[in-house]
Order: C-alpha cells, then sequence, then structure tokens
C-alpha cells in the first residue's frame, strides 16, 4: 500500500520553498502527498494565498483554521490551541505514515504536537539554524526533537542537530530548496511585473519584507519606523514592499506600510506576491531590505544584495551578499549605499552560495522512499544520541 505523506504549509514563503517537493512527491508511486493548509493562508486579512496553491495545480486534501483577528501573544496562544485542537481531530480520523513540516512558525510547533500525541512520525526542514532575535528560535529547536527524519541546508546545521541528541544516520544535509526554486522559475519580466503591480520599475528598485521580531520590545515596530525614514534618503528608487505575516505586531506593520505607500508614488505595497512573481522582483532588484530570511537565502541564491536589518536573524550563516545592519536610519542607509555600489555587487556576482546545487526534493524524496523501503516505517521512538566532549 502506498505510505500516507502529510506536508503542512501555513504561510505563503514556506509554501514557495515547498512547492518543488510537494511537486515531485505527487509524481511518486510509492505515496499518496496530502498537502495541509492553515495559518495566515487562509485568512483575507493575510490574501487568502491558499489560493496559489491550488492555481499551481496542487489539490489540498484539508484546510484548517487557526488564525483569529487579533496578534497580540494571548491571540497567537489562541491561535496555537486552535491548530492543535483542529489537526488533533484531523489525525484522528486520517492515520499518516510520515507528516513534513518546514522551518519554525507557531502553527508548525502546536500541529506536530498534534502529531506526535498521534505517533505519527515527522521529517523537518530547516533545522539547525539560529535567529537568535525570535521565538521561532525555540520553535525550530523543540520541533527538531519531536522530529524522526532531519534535512538541514548546510553541514554546520547538519552538526548541530546531531548535537542536540539526534542519530547521526537520521540527519541529512540535502541544502536549501530555496536554491532549486531559483534554478528552475520562469520569471516574470520587469516590465510585466511593473505593470501587474501599477508601478512603473524604470531604474533601481528594492524589494523590501520586515517582519516582527518577536523577543525584542514593541516587536520590531519602531526598527520597521527607522527602516522606512531610511527609504526616504532614497527618492529616486523605487520600492516594492510585502507585507509581515502574522506574528505579535504583524498587523500594526502592515498598517504602517499602507499609510507610507499611499503617500509615496515610489512605493507599493503588496500583501503576497507568490513564489513566481517574488523571485521575479528579487531577480531584477538592486538590493533586497529588510529582515526575511529569503534575504540570507533566496536573494544570494540570485546573486542580489541583502541589506539584513537588526537581529531578527542573528545566528544564521551569511552568505558574502549580506551586509547586516543596525536598526537605525543612518546604519541603514550606509548599508544600503554599500549594497548598491558597482563594487560590492561585483563581489555578489563572483559569490559562491552556501546552500547547495539545488536538488534539494529530489534528494528529500529519495531519503524518505529509503526509509520506508529499509525499515516498512519511520518510527517514532528515538535514542538520545551523546557526544563524547571532554570536561
Amino acid at each position: 500500500m502506498k505510505k500516507q505523506i502529510g506536508i503542512l504549509t501555513a504561510t505563503r514563503a514556506e509554501f514557495g520553498l515547498l512547492k518543488p517537493l510537494i511537486l515531485r512527491l505527487m509524481e511518486e508511486d510509492f505515496c499518496d502527498a496530502k498537502v495541509l493548509v492553515t495559518g495566515m493562508h487562509l485568512s483575507p486579512a493575510f490574501g487568502n494565498t491558499y489560493m496559489e496553491i491550488e492555481e499551481a495545480g496542487i489539490p489540498i486534501a484539508e484546510k484548517i483554521e487557526c488564525i483569529t483577528e487579533g496578534d497580540t501573544p494571548k491571540d497567537i496562544t489562541n491561535n496555537m490551541a486552535m491548530a492543535m485542537t483542529g489537526f488533533g481531530n484531523y489525525f484522528s480520523d486520517n492515520k499518516l505514515d510520515l507528516l513534513i513540516v518546514l522551518g519554525d512558525r507557531y502553527e508548525t510547533l502546536a500541529v506536530c504536537i498534534a502529531a506526535m500525541n498521534a505517533e505519527i512520525p515527522i521529517a523537518h526542514i530547516h533545522g539547525g539554524e539560529a535567529t537568535e532575535g525570535m521565538i521561532d528560535e525555540a520553535i525550530r529547536h523543540s520541533i527538531t526533537k519531536m522530529s524522526q527524519l532531519h534535512f538541514a541546508s548546510t553541514d554546520i546545521y547538519k552538526n548541530r542537530i546531531i548535537q542536540m541528541g539526534e542519530q547521526p544516520d537520521r540527519v541529512f544535509n540535502v541544502g536549501a530548496l530555496a536554491v532549486e526554486n531559483t534554478k528552475n522559475t520562469e520569471f516574470v519580466s520587469r516590465e510585466a511585473l511593473g505593470k501587474d503591480l501599477g508601478i512603473d520599475l524604470t531604474g533601481d528598485y528594492a524589494v523590501v519584507t520586515f517582519h516582527p521580531v518577536t523577543l525584542e520590545e514593541n516587536s520590531g515596530v519602531e526598527q520597521f519606523d527607522q527602516l522606512i525614514d531610511a527609504m526616504d534618503a532614497f527618492p529616486n528608487m523605487k520600492f516594492i514592499i510585502t507585507k509581515a505575516n502574522a506574528d505579535a505586531g504583524g498587523r500594526y506593520i502592515n498598517h504602517r506600510i499602507d499609510e507610507y505607500a499611499k503617500k509615496r508614488k515610489n512605493v507599493v505595497a503588496v500583501t503576497s506576491l507568490g513564489v513566481k512573481r517574488y523571485l521575479s522582483a528579487v531577480k531584477e532588484s538592486c538590493v533586497v531590505l529588510g529582515n526575511s530570511s529569503s534575504g540570507i537565502t533566496e536573494a544570494p541564491c540570485l546573486r542580489v544584495p541583502t541589506v539584513n536589518i537588526g537581529d531578527r536573524q542573528k545566528g544564521r550563516i551569511m552568505p558574502d551578499s549580506v551586509i547586516c545592519c543596525e536598526p537605525k536610519r543612518e546604519a541603514i542607509i550606509k548599508a544600503v549605499k554599500q549594497a548598491v555600489s558597482d563594487d560590492f555587487r561585483k563581489k555578489v556576482k563572483l559569490m559562491t552560495n552556501p546552500f547547495g546545487t539545488g536538488d534539494t526534493s529530489e534528494r528529500i524524496t529519495e531519503i524518505i522512499r529509503s526509509e520506508f523501503d529499509n525499515y516498512g516505517n519511520i518510527g517514532v521512538v528515538k535514542n538520545f544520541y551523546d557526544i563524547e566532549v571532554n570536561i
């Protein structure tokens, strides 16, 4: 019988990364791939991005809502409770042989708890990474400890997972799915993208994404104000701003984005670009600006400079295309000027990408197939792997 494999997605960015893996698993004869949709995908406030999944020709096995109207810590806790209850019911009625999750979202943690209680094995993509300015740091490592298979994007991250007590033969460096996406995307032209978004993209433009900083006071709201003040120092540059996610403080930042864009002809705000338009926008831009992980993974794959602001991504491996700066107006202005300079652009064109060669979905699929072929099932019982250290 075919193995029943669930793939969880809660956000636009997450689906963008998972898309090649989902499409590959759909073609395999050893499994039935079931796409489970939750979180921001099902919220009108965040663009109802589940429609992007359907437009890609991917059937959705189940939609489970877990987003409320607010984004306070209490609201986030309520969202997690909704996710646990909804997926607990689903897993009770639909026994999976494996659940594939990516990253570090709070919805993902809640779903993994429900899967763990249902004794469903979990495969975790992008474990071992660090984001010291975010609550996602603790969430990511918690998911690692609940997972049976681990797909890291570099050897450094692989070794961190083993350091956390995971068996080395269940931890794999498969590179980043972002590399695969950038290699295989059919890009939209600059002219077509500008027409679609309603902005003239002639000349230099930046792609801006700024998410809440969940472990800092005011969730990065003051930092975002510093960012938009810095953007005003470049009146001849265009800006495409993609809105923040559903973390605490996200709705306020999105309100500020709308206010800012409404008063400026060189700025356009978009709830969600989707995978194809986002990667196309980054490819033709002069710089990616903000604190999103896409500036650390996707932008380097496309040889585009990134200005990474503040501590939200602190702890991650930073490719040579990334300039990190303090979340202060003058520091941001200085970093942008460096990023768009001819010397830095030349350096970026010649850099080596640390995130693999673009065959990640194939490698993940073959490892999962091999695990089922060799063992029949992926058990949920794990032994802690001790590393010998000299104290």
